[in-house]
């Protein structure tokens, strides 16, 4: 798609410059103030160095794409019933029908917001816009941060459980075929970045965790209104023990001079280097 950059408040029609005005995201090699570098970020670097470095070492900016609104909306609806069984410490429904009633929404600490008031620590957990889980990788300037969609407690082993929460329509879902697909593994180091962290926060972590999928039904009738979903509990075995070596590379990248090659599909490098083409005729 073709992306029109705008005021973020006004809305109006301003200049694309694609590089951020924001100077503190971008990292110099080697500097020794601190950086934080989220799930998303790492990502990017599995899939491309190249497009990883330019956007944190030189602050390009990728075209701007719409809001999932609806899996936003899903997500927070999915929260606020997670947060009643959290209340009263009891299974959620699909953790019944799964035969998972050892397992209930983390009620987590009890901390002080910004005016003095109560609340729990896993709602900071959840807002990665200004909090999220965070860990320092080892000695660096680097800190390790996401939004977790939501962490449940293992009442038999005392282990916390990584949960994510994922909306879509197909028309079969099993836990035999979920991770057929190749975008998958983004999800699964997603959850495995997420432990990880966790882990080094000092919580004792479970190697068992779960998508919560909300799969849209597509009826016969039409529309009329609503939408129905099947909801399917995906199972995933954490590992982490990768982890530490790729992170590894990925400061390695972020403190060298030098721009590193792109991955040979990144259609990203593509598009750029066909515009280049372009441009020098």
């Amino acid at each position: 798609m073709i992306s029109l950059k705008r005021n973020s408040k006004t809305k109006e029609l301003v200049s694309a410059t694609g590089v951020t005005s924001q100077k503190f995201r971008i990292y110099s090699p080697n500097q020794n103030k601190d950086y934080k570098l989220s799930r998303s970020r790492f990502d990017e670097f599995m899939s491309c160095p190249r497009c990883f470095y330019l956007k944190v070492n030189k602050g390009f900016m990728s075209p701007s794409t719409p809001g999932w609104t609806l899996n936003t909306l899903t997500d927070t609806l999915l929260k606020k019933e997670f947060d009643e069984c959290r209340a009263k410490q009891e299974p959620h429904r699909i953790m019944i029908k799964n035969n998972l009633s050892h397992l209930v929404p983390y009620a987590s600490e009890i901390i002080k917001d910004k005016k003095g008031n109560d609340k729990l620590l896993i709602d900071e957990w959840r807002d990665s816009l200004h909090y999220g889980i965070k860990y320092r990788f080892k000695d660096s300037n680097i800190i390790l941060q996401g939004g977790i969609d939501d962490v449940w407690f293992n009442t038999e082993t005392k282990e916390l459980v990584v949960a994510d929460y994922k909306s879509q329509h197909k028309k079969e879902i099993s836990q035999e075929t979920y991770f057929n697909d190749p975008y998958k593994e983004g999800y699964k180091r997603q959850l495995d970045y997420y432990a990880y962290i966790l882990k080094g926060m000092g919580y004792k972590v479970s190697s068992d965790a779960y998508f919560y999928i909300c799969n849209a039904k597509e009826v016969d009738e039409g529309f009329h209104g609503k939408m129905l979903f099947d909801e399917v509990l995906i199972y995933y075995k954490i590992r982490t023990d990768y982890l530490e070596t790729e992170i590894q590379k990925m400061i390695d990248v972020m403190n060298s001079e030098s721009v590193p090659d792109s991955h040979d599909s990144c259609e990203n490098c593509a598009y750029a280097r066909q515009r280049s083409v372009i441009d020098t005729l």
